[in-house]
C-alpha cells in the first residue's frame, strides 16, 4: 500500500493544505484507515477504492475522526489520480453523496481539478450558539460583520460561518481546543469558517478544526463550497459568481481556492485548485 502526500490549493510545497492519498485502499478496514490517517498526521487522508470507468469510492479520515467529505483531500486525490492515470472525468462516491470531478492540464503543465459539491443548504445558528462561539474564540459581538450574519452551511459537511469586518481580528486566532471541539460536536459542525470579506468576490478565511485533532486547516475546500452556498442563498453576491478564498496566510501556508457559484439554487458549488507532491 502506497500513501501519497500532496499539498492542495497551492503550487508550493510549503503552501496549501497537505493531505494523504491512498489511491488503492481495497481491503482496508476502518481501523486500518483510521490508524494510517493518524500516522500521516495531516488534517485529512483520502482512501480510494476504484470501481472502474472513473468511478471511485472515497472516504476521508482526520487523525481523530472520519468526515463525510473533504475538499482539499478531494483535489489532492484528483490530481494524484490524473498524474498516475491521465486527466479526465471522475465520479467520486463519498459518504456525503456523489461528487463529480474534472481534471485537466493547464498551459504550464499543472494538473488542475474542479469538483462540484453536493447541493448546498444552510441552517440557522441561534443567538445562544453564536454567544458560545464568540466566548470560546475570544471575540466580541462588535467583531462581527452585520452584513454576513452567522449561519451553518453545508456542501458535504456542516460548517458554521462566522464573519468579521476586521482583518486584524481574523489574524488573531487563539482558542481552547477541547471547549470548541465539544461545542462543535454538540451541533455537528466539522469546522468553524471564520471569514472576512475583502471585496464582493474576495474572502479571507481561517478554519479551526479541533474535532479532527487539528488546531487550524490552511485550506478547506468543503468550507469554501459551503460558504459559496451560504452567499448564494442569502443573495449576498451577484449571480453567477466566481469567488476567491484566501486561506492559510496567517499560518504561513498560503492557499488559493477558486469558488464557482452558479445561479441555480439547486446545483452544487464548484471548487477549483491544483496540488503539489510533497
Amino acid at each position: 500500500m502506497e500513501v501519497l502526500r500532496y499539498a492542495a490549493f497551492t503550487k508550493q510545497a510549503d503552501g496549501g493544505n497537505p493531505a494523504g492519498v491512498v489511491l488503492d485502499a481495497t481491503g482496508l478496514a476502518d481501523t486500518d484507515m483510521a490508524g494510517i490517517a493518524k500516522d500521516v498526521g495531516y488534517s485529512e487522508t483520502a482512501f480510494v477504492v476504484p470501481r472502474g470507468d472513473g468511478h471511485l469510492d472515497v472516504r476521508y479520515f482526520s487523525p481523530s475522526v472520519e468526515v463525510p467529505f473533504c475538499g482539499h483531500a478531494t483535489i489532492a486525490t484528483a490530481v494524484a489520480f490524473a498524474r498516475r492515470h491521465g486527466a479526465g472525468e471522475l465520479t467520486l462516491h463519498t459518504r456525503a453523496g456523489v461528487v463529480p470531478v474534472h481534471t485537466g492540464v493547464d498551459d504550464t503543465g499543472w494538473v488542475v481539478a474542479t469538483l462540484t459539491s453536493v447541493p448546498p443548504r444552510t441552517a440557522a445558528v441561534t443567538d445562544a450558539q453564536t454567544g458560545q462561539l464568540l466566548d470560546v474564540l475570544g471575540w466580541r459581538p462588535s467583531d462581527l460583520d452585520p452584513l454576513l450574519p452567522p449561519r451553518a452551511a453545508y456542501a458535504g459537511a456542516w460548517h458554521v460561518v462566522l464573519a468579521t469586518a476586521s482583518r486584524d481580528r481574523l489574524a488573531r486566532l487563539d482558542y481552547d481546543m477541547p471547549r470548541l471541539a465539544a461545542l462543535m460536536d454538540r451541533h455537528g459542525w466539522v469546522t468553524v469558517d471564520l471569514v472576512r470579506r475583502e471585496s464582493t468576490t474576495v474572502f479571507h478565511a481561517r478554519n479551526p478544526f479541533p474535532t479532527g485533532g487539528v488546531f487550524e486547516d490552511p485550506a478547506t475546500g468543503a468550507a469554501a463550497a459551503a460558504l459559496g452556498g451560504y452567499l448564494r442563498q442569502a443573495r449576498l453576491i451577484p449571480l453567477p459568481s466566481r469567488l476567491t478564498v484566501l486561506q492559510g496566510y496567517d499560518m504561513g501556508r498560503p492557499s488559493t481556492i477558486t469558488v464557482t457559484v452558479p445561479e441555480d439554487p439547486h446545483t452544487g458549488i464548484g471548487i477549483t485548485g491544483t496540488a503539489v507532491s510533497l
